[in-house]
């Protein structure tokens, strides 16, 4: 019998300019916590941890930031969305057009940028 390919998780890695106001940002700001650094005085690529999602941070040259590249944006799959837009509506980091909303696809979601520019859009099923 022929074993067939299984997909267990992703970890996107994500640009940033500086991974440790990245790290700040993502470990006391929204609630992460650090997996791993490649330098525990200078990292320039680390993990943050929070409950099932892992996601890494990759310091890119700040030569790489001037050119006009559209940065990712990933969705996470959430539970308890209310909860979690609360809290991160108390840490401030929502910009002015942050809303928790149903969208015409059947979730409810809202989204923000890291501070270089990387997508969060959290979801659920509405």
């Amino acid at each position: 019998m022929e074993r067939k390919g299984y997909l267990h998780q992703i970890h996107p890695v994500l640009p940033v300019k500086d991974v440790i106001e990245a790290l700040d940002f993502y470990v006391n700001r929204l609630g992460f916590k650090i997996g791993f650094a490649d330098d525990s005085k200078r990292p320039t690529y680390a993990g943050v941890l929070r409950d099932e999602i892992e996601i890494h941070l990759q310091w890119h040259d700040t030569s790489e930031w001037e050119k006009a590249v559209e940065r990712p944006m990933l969705r996470i799959v959430s539970q308890n969305i209310e909860a979690l837009y609360e809290e991160y509506a108390s840490k401030e980091v929502f910009h002015a057009h942050t809303l928790l909303r149903e969208t015409a696809w059947g979730t409810k979601e809202f989204a923000f940028y890291d501070p270089f520019d990387n997508g969060l859009t959290f979801y659920r099923d509405a």
